[in-house]
């Protein structure tokens, strides 16, 4: 599949089964959604006066919300399989299978955050070093390190971007082994992976919510019921869309597969117990 298709497909399959996925969305992120906007206004009020304090609100919160959105994946990956093994998808059968994979996917997701900040620092210390070295005169210099450091980490972010397939459809002898089959199938694929992924952040969370929150607050001082509501929606949106960027990631990862191991959804079937 090329670009578009994988986009295309993504929405076809939400359409199809928006009802379904809804119910995952609001079941598996509701909660942490509302603990996450509550918190972060708290922490708002907060970050002048006591800056980690505010921190230590979100944190938790944060990592909550993180592992919500691994069983949305996950539940996301077993509707598309279902689909595409012609059976009917099920709301009990996708988050079985979110919460049987939740502790290796959340130990591969730390491992993957501690891998890019330790990268960013790594970055960080080269850039300062090299400001102090090269002081005024290495002004273009230090930008471009910067540059490369941000290219970098980006480059590694996209080759680990579909250890959470990798762990939910795969025999792995570790849960870690994700990250070295993750960067084998994104070899040479990498851009495409950042491009899909831009593309589908932008299409199931920035674009609608700033949309609807830019008219809410339009509307809000001439019609405040109805800027009220659009805000509301502003915040419910990325909530409804969110397994559409889940989508992305899944054919994403069928289609790495195929492209380089003639994938069998079949053998998927029997990994997942469906056939």
């Amino acid at each position: 599949m090329d670009f578009g298709e994988i986009l295309d497909g993504s929405l076809m399959i939400y359409r199809r089964h928006f009802g379904l996925f809804l119910k995952l969305a609001v079941t598996a992120l509701s909660v942490p959604l509302v603990l996450f906007v509550y918190f972060l206004l708290r922490a708002l009020t907060e970050l002048q006066q006591n800056p980690v304090r505010a921190l230590l609100y979100l944190l938790p919160i944060g990592l909550v919300y993180y592992v919500a959105s691994l069983v949305l994946t996950t539940g996301t990956i077993r509707i598309i399989s279902d689909s595409y093994l012609g059976r009917e998808p099920r709301l009990r059968d996708a988050l079985s299978l979110g919460w049987s994979k939740i502790w290796p996917l959340t130990a591969v997701g730390f491992g993957k955050a501690i891998v890019i900040m330790l990268i960013v620092l790594g970055c960080g210390v080269v850039v300062g070093i090299g400001a102090a070295v090269l002081k005024g005169a290495g002004v273009l210099l230090t930008i471009a390190m910067v540059v490369a450091g941000i290219w970098f980490a980006l480059f590694v972010a996209c080759g680990y971007g579909v250890t959470t397939p990798v762990v939910v459809l795969e025999e792995l002898r570790s849960s870690f082994d994700a990250f070295g089959r993750s960067w084998e199938l994104t070899r040479s694929f990498k851009l495409k992976v950042a491009g899909l992924f831009f593309v589908a952040v932008l299409l199931t969370n920035f674009i609608p919510s700033f949309v609807f929150r830019g008219l809410g607050a339009l509307f809000l001082q001439s019609v405040p019921p109805l800027g009220i509501a659009l805000t509301a929606v502003g915040y419910v949106a990325p909530l409804a869309l969110a397994p559409v960027l889940a989508a992305v990631i899944t054919l994403m990862y069928y289609d790495l597969r195929v492209r380089r191991e003639a994938f069998d959804l079949q053998v998927l079937g029997q990994r997942l117990g469906i056939i």
